[in-house]
């Protein structure tokens, strides 16, 4: 059997694949649900016991409680399914470019200002 050809490797970025699919499956599932009010106020409720309905796995959970969504993005996650998540917490896009730079939000944004973006 022929392997496949090595993809090539963006430092800084996590790929998608089919194999990160399947990890993160019962991530995405769950985050999907969150496309419903209800089930966003069910896992504000008892986070744990959402997360054990979905049954995601020890690291997930971790990233999960910790809001670390780059973390997410490595446990399988689907960048538009934890959009869903993010936002149950208000977290927006500041917020997780600071979770990449390892920076606070406050000092994400002075970046961005000193740089003009």
């Amino acid at each position: 059997m022929a392997s496949k050809p090595a993809l090539p490797q963006i430092p800084g970025t996590h790929l998608f694949d089919g194999e990160c699919a399947k990890k993160g499956y019962a991530l995405n599932k769950m985050c999907f649900s969150f496309n419903s009010a209800e089930n966003r106020a069910a896992f504000l409720q008892d986070e744990e016991a959402y997360m054990t309905q979905y049954e995601l796995s020890d690291s997930q959970k971790a990233a999960i409680r910790a809001k670390q969504v780059l973390q997410l993005l490595e446990e399988g996650g689907n960048a538009y399914y934890l959009a869903k998540f993010a936002g149950i917490f208000k977290l927006d896009m500041q917020d997780i470019g600071a979770q990449q730079r390892g920076m606070s939000k406050d000092e994400f944004k002075a970046m961005l200002v000193a740089s003009g973006q």
